[in-house]
């Protein structure tokens, strides 16, 4: 198992973000893209999306690096409706593959909600392409079955629709 440390990124991080998504995109990950998915594509994801919510206040971008190099990074969306105050969402848990299995994804996780507990939430809510490895991760960490969506969404790599876990973990206090 590699040291993993957790550091939040800045606008210098998106190429090493963009080979991120991009590799974990091409190795099958259901996280929203399909192919052809260039690594042009990946670095406007972050440049547009993700980088002016961090910056407002919205979410909340962790990276981990193992081995001297980033090897994964999580979102924590914080910008709920004033009735959702209490809870955070999960978004794009990414590991590249070269990282995967060392506890990269487990270390990501534990941070994003330990700020989720810093910032007074008290739920967290994701979803994950059903039966993937990622699930069972979040079971290990708590995380309980709120239902299955069938055909939610297809994967990268074919035109099939595929069934979508709903998660949920209650925080407490720590």
């Amino acid at each position: 198992m590699s040291s993993v440390e957790i550091w939040r990124p800045c606008e210098q991080d998106i190429p090493a973000l963009a080979r991120i998504l991009h590799a974990c995109v091409h190795g099958g990950a259901s996280v929203s893209f399909i192919l052809p998915f260039s690594i042009e594509d990946a670095a406007g994801f972050w440049q547009e999306k993700v980088m002016p919510a961090a910056i407002e206040g919205k979410s909340v971008v962790f990276v981990a690096h193992a081995d001297g190099e980033m090897a994964g990074t999580v979102q924590l969306v914080l910008a709920m409706p004033p009735n959702q105050q209490h809870r955070a969402e999960i978004a794009k848990l990414l590991v590249h593959p070269n990282h995967r299995g060392k506890g990269v994804a487990r270390a990501l996780m534990l941070a994003a909600e330990e700020t989720a507990r810093a910032a007074g939430r008290s739920l967290i809510t994701l979803d994950t392409r059903t039966n993937d490895l990622a699930e069972a991760l979040y079971f290990s960490l708590g995380y309980q079955l709120a239902g299955v969506l069938p055909n939610y969404a297809r994967g990268p790599h074919s035109p099939e629709l595929e069934s979508t876990s709903f998660l949920f973990k209650i925080l407490t206090s720590r």
